[in-house]
């Protein structure tokens, strides 16, 4: 419905103004001539343009939210009045509107999974999954807190590895930016220089200078086809097939595959675990375990486990086949399903791995700052070295 700015003045013969939102400019004289407001002006308000990326809600602010809400439930307050202080006390916008709107679900008959599944990218299917269970089970406190604790590791392993991998990335990002920099403007100008002694110039000078002339003369059409390059690599990735590929390559990678492996198996075994104790049947478990895997190669691993219950076999053997998960990882799936303990198995693997991780971020950190580090300075030492060269040359004939 538009929305309308009006003026006018009150039978007293005050000035007021203000903005409703009317099906029509008609509609809404009526309504103020039914208020005693004698209209001077009424147009239409511009329409805003508002540029939004992704949903506006971070990660952080559910498992927060999550917390809170397992809090108050656990401490017997009513749902509808747990999700009306949620909402007025949350300082994001657009959680507290998605907030609001569940209440609003809840308090018109539906059930709060069905509420939060209306809102697919702040509450994915693993949320609504353990809370239905919640709801069905009567243990909804128990639930949301199983679920606030696996949201804040996950967010916790997520922040591990984004903190070791920030260092190395600005330090690479630093090293590319000066060498480009030196390339562009530094080396002209001793080449510049240089040309004016008319002396012959040292092999590494030469090719230095070279590569110099080649950035200054095609760094648009390097940079076009970068942004190219980005445009159809994303887009490859997309593809089934693409996807397939990448992500069989980037657990192959070298120094960042085994710490992805390890923050996959980890990942699968903490969501797997979380669900089966939360009362999820073990097949739709795994089918929301697949989609959050992050991975295809996984996925695919998982799904095939799905097929091997559905036939009356364990889970064990496609994820052997896959050759992702570790012998230790399958062969304690194995001893979890005979004992009728998978879920506290899985808990023990994830737990063990969360280590793992932590440990393969140290390993990675401490072998990539001082390589990059050397690399930087073995590049910019060789860029100023081969510049001097010829100083040294002609200071050698003086």
């Amino acid at each position: 419905m538009p929305v309308f700015e009006y003026k006018g003045k009150t039978l007293a013969g005050a000035q007021v103004q203000g903005e409703l939102a009317a099906k029509s400019r008609e509609e809404l004289e009526r309504l103020l001539r039914q208020n005693r407001i004698l209209v001077s002006s009424i147009r239409k308000k511009p329409a805003e343009i508002k540029i939004k990326i992704g949903t506006g809600i971070k990660k952080i602010d559910v498992s927060r939210f999550t917390r809170q809400f397992a809090t108050m439930i656990g401490a017997g307050l009513p749902m509808v009045q747990c999700l009306e202080i949620l909402a007025a006390q949350l300082e994001n916008p657009e959680m507290r509107r998605v907030v609001t709107q569940i209440k609003e679900g809840v308090q018109g008959g539906s059930t709060l999974s069905d509420s939060m599944s209306r809102h697919p990218k702040v509450f994915d299917q693993l949320y609504t999954n353990m809370v239905e269970a919640g709801e069905m089970g009567g243990a909804l406190d128990t639930i949301l807190v199983r679920l606030a604790v696996y949201r804040e590791q996950a967010d916790a392993l997520t922040r591990k590895i984004k903190g070791a991998l920030a260092y190395p990335i600005v330090i690479m990002v630093v090293a590319c930016g000066v060498t480009v920099g030196m390339l562009t403007f530094v080396v002209p100008t001793f080449a510049n220089m240089f040309g004016s002694l008319g002396a012959e110039l040292p092999g590494p000078t030469k090719m230095v200078l070279d590569i110099s002339h080649f950035f200054q003369s095609n760094i648009l059409f390097m940079a076009a086809g970068a942004i190219v390059f980005g445009i159809v690599f994303v887009y490859w990735v997309r593809t089934e097939a693409g996807r397939a590929i990448f992500d069989a390559s980037l657990l192959k990678a070298p120094l960042f595959g085994n710490l992805l492996r390890k923050t996959a198996v980890a990942r699968f075994t903490r969501t797997l675990g979380t669900l089966l104790s939360s009362g999820v049947s073990i097949i739709d478990a795994m089918e929301i375990t697949a989609k959050t895997a992050g991975n295809v190669v996984i996925a695919k691993a998982i799904r095939k486990a799905v097929m091997s219950i559905a036939e009356g076999d364990t889970i064990t053997g496609p994820l052997k086949e896959s050759g992702v998960f570790p012998p230790m990882v399958t062969q304690m799936i194995s001893v979890g399903e005979k004992t009728g303990g998978l879920d506290e198995m899985l808990a023990k693997i994830a737990d063990f791995y969360d280590e793992e991780v932590d440990a393969a971020v140290s390993t990675l950190t401490s072998l990539l700052e001082p390589l990059i580090i050397v690399g930087m300075g073995g590049v910019v030492g060789a860029l100023l070295v081969a510049m001097y060269l010829p100083m040294f040359d002609i200071i050698g004939k003086i």
